[in-house]
């Protein structure tokens, strides 16, 4: 299993991210546009594992563009998966289990302009917590989502990264979420806590994100700002392999 289930790490282990300062050689002036909240999505076990150390990166560089940055912690309990019931049908974009995050996550979604979803690595695959919370999560409350950008970020000790990332953009198209990109895939590579930061591209390419997703939250407002609004999509045409 990959990055942070391994070993006994440390739980008290520290990290200081960079000051915003330090990001400011290629952040864009943000003048005359509305300030833009990005959510951060942790989904590790590990409140400060490494890939809390992999947001923070992308979070101080989106701060250095002057956007808002919330990171959401699954936490480290059982989080349920969708049990097929319906009834979030009824609830108006509500889950109907109430005992773990994922309805918080659909309201701070509602509040958000652009999300970062991060996950280390279990055999090659993304958490099972961040994967039941996201189905529920899209599920329900997909509206939240919605054409807002959307970025994916892996963490490893070694190999998985590619394939959990792509498992994980897979809800950003499927609900018409722009896909934010970098210089690199998504990923950055580390064993212990803290570890991560020695990966310097994969540090770089966690900046990266940043950048272009500053540059395309920026592009959205300005659009708006123009009279140009998000499609509506066609609707209708279900085509099953069975009939």
């Amino acid at each position: 299993m990959e990055e942070e289930r391994q070993h006994t790490c440390d739980f008290g282990a520290k990290f200081t991210p960079r000051p915003a300062s330090l990001y400011n050689k290629q952040a864009s002036k943000t003048r005359g546009f509305i300030m833009s909240k990005v959510l951060l999505i942790n989904g590790s076990s590990r409140q400060e594992g490494n890939t809390a150390l992999a947001l923070a990166e992308v979070a101080g560089a989106l701060e250095g563009h002057g956007i808002e940055c919330e990171t959401l912690w699954l936490g480290n309990k059982p989080v349920n998966d969708c049990i097929a019931c319906g009834k979030c049908a009824e609830l108006g974009g509500k889950c109907a289990i109430t005992n773990d995050v994922v309805n918080e996550l659909i309201e701070k979604a509602a509040g958000a302009d652009g999300f970062v979803f991060g996950t280390p690595v279990y055999y090659a695959h993304p958490t099972g917590r961040i994967m039941c919370a996201l189905d529920r999560a899209f599920y329900a409350g997909g509206k939240a989502f919605a054409h807002k950008p959307g970025a994916a970020v892996a963490v490893a000790r070694r190999g998985g990264t590619t394939a959990s990332f792509d498992v994980l953009n897979k809800y950003f198209t499927i609900n018409q979420m722009p896909i934010v990109s970098s210089t690199y895939w998504n990923n950055a590579h580390g064993r212990t806590p803290g570890e991560a930061a020695q990966d310097a591209e994969g540090m770089q390419t966690m900046r990266n994100i940043a950048h272009n997703m500053a540059w395309l939250l920026q592009c959205i407002e300005a659009g708006r700002a123009a009279g140009i609004e998000a499609p509506k999509a066609e609707r209708g045409a279900q085509t099953n392999y069975i009939r």
